[in-house]
């Protein structure tokens, strides 16, 4: 996506950037945008405090946690995560000795850390949810990539952009819910895809 977003076909959308990127010619980016870079579910890389709603790296507090417990080996090689069966999907891994394990603080407050990211059975922000319905609504075209919209935190999006009668494009592999109301439905990569079409604007 960096690909394509680069050459003006997708714009970044976040609190810092609510314009169209102008090229270093002085161009503004084409009348046809696309939208990227709203993290709907949040990041796995940033911590949030309960308490205080304060985010930081996750990479620091791996490193604080690994100083409050010398013994915790906490790193598995590129590629050897999936093959351990004490490992999950989501960050969570099996810990035989979890009596004396230190769970660390928010620095600021005290408050409890979890990861910045919507476990199953938590809602949305309520603000990242209407952030997301403004995206849309601003769009020309809603490009879903990589996502089976298996659940409705995520799938809405879609059917408001179909009912508001915006073209809908998905590309994954396999099927979707959101199958039905798609203008173009690709059922590849979504690396391949993106890829060869940024290598072909």
């Amino acid at each position: 996506m960096a690909g394509v977003h680069l050459r003006g076909f997708f714009r970044r959308v976040d609190t810092r950037v609510g314009d169209p990127q102008v090229g270093a010619d002085g161009a503004a980016a084409p009348v046809l945008e696309f939208h990227l870079g709203l993290d709907l579910h949040g990041r796995i890389d940033r911590v949030i405090c309960l308490g205080c709603g304060t985010m930081s790296a996750r990479t620091g507090l791996q490193r604080r946690l690994e100083e409050a417990n010398p013994g915790l080996e906490g790193r598995e090689a590129a590629g050897r995560a999936e093959l351990d069966d004490r490992l999950r999907p989501d960050g969570d891994a099996v810990v035989e000795q979890w009596s004396d394990f230190v769970v660390l603080p928010c620095e600021r407050c005290g408050g409890v850390l979890k990861p910045d990211v919507v476990f199953f059975g938590e809602s949305v922000p309520a603000a990242r949810v209407a952030e997301s319905y403004a995206v849309v609504d601003d769009a020309d075209v809603l490009v879903v990539a990589g996502s089976s919209l298996t659940v409705m935190s995520g799938l809405r999006f879609v059917r408001h952009a179909a009912r508001s009668g915006k073209p809908v494009a998905i590309v994954n592999r396999g099927a979707t819910r959101g199958d039905d109301v798609a203008t173009v439905r690709l059922d590849a990569g979504t690396s391949e895809v993106l890829s060869g079409l940024a290598a072909n604007l």
